[in-house]
C-alpha cells in the first residue's frame, strides 16, 4: 500500500530586526517562490529595480541547469543518459559536481549527490511522502555510487544506468555564491541573499551594525537556540524539522542517510554552518547532521574559517571551538 501524506515545511533561520537599524535606509527587495522555496533578495543603497530583475533571471537560469526537476537541465540530461553516454554540462554544473565529490570525501561518504534514487523513493521533496519497505531501500542503496560519477573536460557520465544525481543539498548554496559575485560586479556592497533561509550576507548595515540571525529551536518554533551576529558570511542550517511528513504517528524528515537509506538518526536535530562560501555551508550543514556530534565537530575543527553549531536531541547544544565569536552575548 502506498503511504503518502502532505509534506510540512518550516524555516530554521530568521533574520532578526535590530533596534538600532535606520528605517530610512534605502533598499530594494523582492520575494518570489523559486528553487522550490521562498527566495528573498534585498539590496541596500540601490534603487534600480532592473537589477533585481536580472538577479531573478540569473537564479532561474542556474536552476534550469542544476535542478533535477527541470526538463533539459544538465542534471536531467545526465540522469537520462545514465549508463549510456557522456553528457556535455555547463561550467557551473561541473563546478558544483566537483565540489560535491570533494565534500563527499571529507564527510566520509555521508554527503552524496548520487543519492537521487533514495530521494525519489521517499519523495519528501516532491510534496508528498512515501514510506518504502526494506527491499525498496536496498535497491535504492545499490545505485548510490559517487565513485561512478565521472567528470572530464566539461562532460559528465554516470557509469551505472540506475544512478541518479540530485543536487538538492548543495545547489541553493552554490547559486547564492553566484548571485553574490554578480552583485559585487554590479557594485553592490550591502545585501541579503535569502534562498529559503540559506543566507548569504554582504557587508554591514548603514549604521555599521552586524546582521542578527536567529537559529530556531527545532523542538519549539517559539524559541531560539541562539542568535548570531554576522557580516560577509554565509549561514545555513540543516534541520530535521525543515521538511518532513508524518505517517501513523511517526515523523520522517528529508535528510536521508546514504548508508542506511532512512532519515538520519544521529542525535543531531539541526546543524548550522557559518563560513564564507554558501555552497560549502549548504553541503556541510547536511553532512554534520548526518555525521553526529563527535564526527561533525571533528570535521569542522579541521577546516579553516568554518564553524558549526549543533542542536542535539536531548535539548543540549554543541559547537566548534571558534563558534562563540558569532554568538550574541
Amino acid at each position: 500500500m502506498l503511504k503518502r501524506v502532505t509534506i510540512l515545511f518550516s524555516f530554521v533561520l530568521l533574520i532578526l530586526l535590530s533596534s538600532c537599524a535606520k528605517p530610512q535606509d534605502e533598499k530594494i527587495s523582492r520575494t518570489i517562490f523559486m528553487l522550490n522555496t521562498v527566495v528573498t533578495i534585498t539590496i541596500y543603497n540601490h534603487s534600480d529595480e532592473d537589477l533585481l530583475n536580472r538577479v531573478m533571471e540569473e537564479i532561474d537560469r542556474l536552476e534550469g541547469l542544476l535542478s533535477v526537476n527541470k526538463e533539459n537541465s544538465d542534471i536531467a540530461r545526465l540522469n537520462e543518459q545514465a549508463g549510456k553516454s557522456w553528457v556535455s554540462i555547463s561550467p557551473e554544473c561541473e563546478e558544483v559536481l566537483l565540489l560535491a565529490k570533494k565534500i563527499n570525501e571529507l564527510s566520509d561518504g555521508y554527503f552524496d549527490v548520487t543519492a537521487g534514487p533514495l530521494i525519489s523513493l521517499w519523495n519528501i521533496s516532491g510534496g508528498e511522502g512515501y514510506v518504502p519497505n526494506e527491499e525498496e531501500i536496498e535497491v535504492a542503496l545499490e545505485s548510490i555510487q559517487i565513485e561512478s560519477l565521472l567528470l572530464e573536460d566539461g562532460k559528465a557520465y554516470l557509469e551505472d544506468e540506475t544512478m541518479r544525481v540530485n543536487l538538492g543539498g548543495i545547489a541553493k548554496g552554490y547559486i547564492a555564491d553566484q548571485i553574490h559575485m554578480m552583485l559585487l560586479e554590479e557594485g553592490v556592497e550591502t545585501a541579503i541573499i535569502d534562498l529559503g533561509r540559506n543566507l548569504k550576507l554582504m557587508g554591514e548595515k548603514a549604521d555599521s551594525s552586524l546582521y542578527r540571525i536567529g537559529i530556531q529551536n527545532p523542538t519549539n518554533k517559539n524559541e531560539l537556540s541562539g542568535v548570531l551576529k554576522l557580516t560577509n558570511q554565509s549561514v545555513v542550517t540543516a534541520g530535521i524539522d525543515e521538511r518532513f511528513f508524518e505517517y501513523e504517528g511517526v515523523r520522517y524528515h528529508h535528510i536521508l542517510n546514504p548508508f542506511t537509506g532512512r532519515p538520519a538518526d544521529s542525535g543531531v536535530l539541526s546543524a548550522t554552518i557559518v563560513t564564507e562560501q554558501s555552497g560549502w555551508a549548504d553541503a556541510l550543514s547536511t553532512s554534520c547532521l548526518l555525521l553526529g556530534e563527535t564526527k561533525a565537530i571533528a570535521l569542522i575543527e579541521n577546516m579553516e574559517d568554518t564553524e558549526v553549531f549543533l542542536v542535539l536531541e536531548d535539548g543540549s547544544t554543541a559547537k566548534s571551538s571558534g563558534f562563540d565569536k558569532y554568538l550574541e552575548a
